[in-house]
């Protein structure tokens, strides 16, 4: 397993459990929504890479550069580091990783 699929893997599910947390802290679907979707897709794009199939890694970077995307704008607008500044960092770092390898 190298080092891409599990940025993958640990971006997905801190994408789920921010989801999950923003529902819980602010009762927002759109979080819970987003969340879920964006992190099962991450999920199942590196059990596709898992599995040999090229384009899981590139589900991967899609999703990831989307997130960050996403996050970076939040952040620009809330100017709060929890959650959109920590998702970017974290994002950038999973991004990075993903197209290294």
């Amino acid at each position: 397993m190298n080092l891409s699929i599990i940025a993958a893997f640990a971006y997905g599910i801190l994408a789920i459990a921010g989801g999950i947390m923003g529902y819980i802290q602010a009762r927002s679907k759109v979080s819970l929504l987003s969340g879920s979707i964006s992190g099962l897709l991450l999920l199942l794009a590196a059990y596709f890479q898992l599995q040999g199939q090229s384009w899981g890694s590139i589900l991967a970077v899609i999703v990831t550069g989307v997130l960050v995307v996403v996050f970076a704008v939040r952040l620009a607008k809330t100017r709060k580091f929890m959650p959109a500044g920590l998702m970017t960092i974290l994002g950038i770092l999973a991004l990075g990783v993903m197209v290294r390898n």
